[in-house]
């Protein structure tokens, strides 16, 4: 296989003279074809037409000391070699049209003569594949030593370097960590949806969508992925949030995008507008699918490009922002509906997150359960915990099929504080766990009635009372659950025991079908009311 070298003609260091003194002095492009164990087929010499001499001499000495070497002049024009997007662009132009032949040669990139400009955008443009090989870096021999002088090559593979990627599994693992808030998780779908949300936070700036029920974390993540984005340097603005069910109206377009002075009746000064407050900043537009029709179209826009029209005014103003959006609605349904605009989802379902509730997510209770007596502490500066008995009771409690977690990790969140607050001496006992055991079957029991999707109208058909409550409990299951069978064992977890054999997916699928339904359409209400 040849060898190709890629260089830079050095107007300085290259240039040494046009008299015999020049050969006593180390001359980088020259080196490389001086190297005993480098054989330098073809040189492929970039320069300008102003520098022509030099090129030419450089070219007749490169003839002298190695004469299987050939070099090919290319004449580039970079009037200002300092000015970066010009030399990028004249430099990729150089890499497209090249013939490069990868079966039959290997191609090194000179990266020590010219400007500095010039060597990162050969670095850059080699590390992107437009320059497909690897980097060499020549260096003036130790005093006493050949003229030659020395080389290295750098490949740009960096998995190859044990270091830098364990460096980097590091970092990607420390950014892991902080976006589960340090809490040791178990539950393995989770844990691989962080893993990925890890990786986009830091090397995208395109538009995520968090999903899921309310209370399930997806304000929490937000924050979160700008803060690690924030110590990666990869932001400079701030963090703007807005709940989006509180905007409505001409509020919703000055909350948004800003007004000026006299925009609408009580417009008495101009307001700048949330989008323009996240300028170089993340924007987090929680419950998105609650905004109007007119502000998602205006929004659109802005997320593609980066410009909008505050109220009342006639001129654009522009902010380069990030946006995470939450919603705990089925903005596909939405969409079916006329309520959400398909252009914006699509926009914003590049990246795509659907957080589990916390019913689905039960081996990660213990874990959670001490992160929130830890932020207790923290808030409190006092010490507090369970006892082992007390410990046991509320974890059997917790993850029973009674405990419905209503709101998710809020409830939890909640139980806790009550818990922590009532004990005495810094320990919650038996007592305390079973006297919160029922405050929650009350606050449950309270809300059965008004949460979840209004049956009727889905289905069709009015219920009797008994059927109103005990599908709606069957359904809140089955929306907690991964999979029939997973519902299943928890609506006949002791029914089952009794079977030799029994098969309580299908004793869950008979039982909707009573009332035309299937898991499928029952899981696909979640978050519907």
């Amino acid at each position: 296989m040849k060898t190709v070298v890629i260089s830079l003609l050095g107007t300085t260091l290259d240039n040494r003279g046009f008299n015999q003194k020049r050969w006593g002095r180390w001359r980088p492009t020259l080196s490389l074809c001086q190297q005993p164990d480098l054989l330098v087929d073809r040189l492929e010499l970039l320069c300008q037409s102003r520098y022509q001499d030099i090129a030419d001499l450089l070219s007749r000495d490169i003839h002298s000391v190695s004469p299987e070497t050939a070099v090919r002049q290319h004449n580039l024009l970079m009037p200002d070699p300092w000015d970066f997007e010009s030399v990028y662009a004249e430099l990729l132009d150089f890499a497209r049209a090249y013939p490069f032949d990868l079966e039959n040669e290997r191609y090194l990139l000179h990266i020590t003569t010219g400007t500095h400009v010039a060597q990162i955008c050969l670095y850059l443009l080699t590390e992107a594949r437009y320059l497909p090989g690897l980097l060499v870096q020549t260096s003036p021999p130790p005093r006493n030593q050949a003229v030659a002088g020395l080389y290295q090559i750098i490949d740009l593979d960096l998995s190859k370097y044990d270091q830098i990627a364990s460096r980097f599994s590091k970092e990607h693992q420390e950014g892991t960590h902080y976006l589960k808030g340090g809490i040791e998780t178990r539950n393995l779908a989770f844990n691989k949806m962080i893993e990925q949300v890890e990786k986009v936070a830091v090397r995208s700036r395109e538009p995520i969508l968090l999903t899921g029920p309310s209370g399930s974390g997806k304000s929490q993540l937000a924050k979160r992925i700008y803060k690690l984005k924030k110590r990666r340097g990869q932001l400079a603005g701030a963090l703007v949030e807005v709940n989006c069910a509180t905007l409505r109206g001409d509020n919703a377009m000055s909350a948004l995008f800003g007004h000026v002075k006299g925009a609408f009746t009580g417009a008495a000064t101009a307001r700048k507008g949330l989008l323009a407050e996240a300028d170089n900043g993340l924007l987090f537009l929680d419950e998105i699918g609650e905004l109007g029709l007119d502000e998602q179209a205006m929004l659109l826009r802005a997320i593609e490009d980066k410009r909008f029209m505050p109220l009342g005014s006639d001129r654009e103003t522009g902010s380069r922002f990030q946006l995470i959006a939450g919603t705990n609605r089925n903005l596909f349904q939405q969409v079916e509906q006329g309520r959400f605009r398909e252009d914006l989802l699509a926009r914003i379902n590049i990246w795509t997150y659907q957080l589990p509730s916390l019913q689905q997510r039960l081996d990660d209770l213990d874990a959670n359960i001490d992160y929130e007596l830890d932020k207790y502490s923290q808030k409190t500066n006092a010490m507090v915990g369970f006892n082992k008995q007390a410990r046991a009771d509320y974890l059997n409690f917790a993850k029973s099929p009674e405990a419905t977690w209503v709101s998710n990790f809020r409830d939890l969140n909640a139980s806790i504080i009550r818990m922590a607050t009532l004990a005495e001496g810094g320990r919650i006992t038996p007592d305390g766990v079973e006297e919160e055991i029922q405050r929650l079957r009350r606050n449950w029991q309270g809300t059965e009635s008004r949460d979840g999707p209004d049956l009727e109208t889905l289905i069709g058909k009015p219920l009797d009372l008994f059927d109103q409550l005990q599908l709606r409990q069957v359904v809140r299951i089955c929306q907690t659950s991964q999979t029939a069978a997973d519902a299943g064992r928890k609506l006949f977890n002791l029914s089952r025991q009794q079977k030799n054999s029994g098969n309580d997916s299908h004793r869950l699928i008979q039982y909707l079908a009573k009332f035309g339904l299937d898991f499928k359409t029952v899981k696909q209400w979640a978050g519907q009311g």
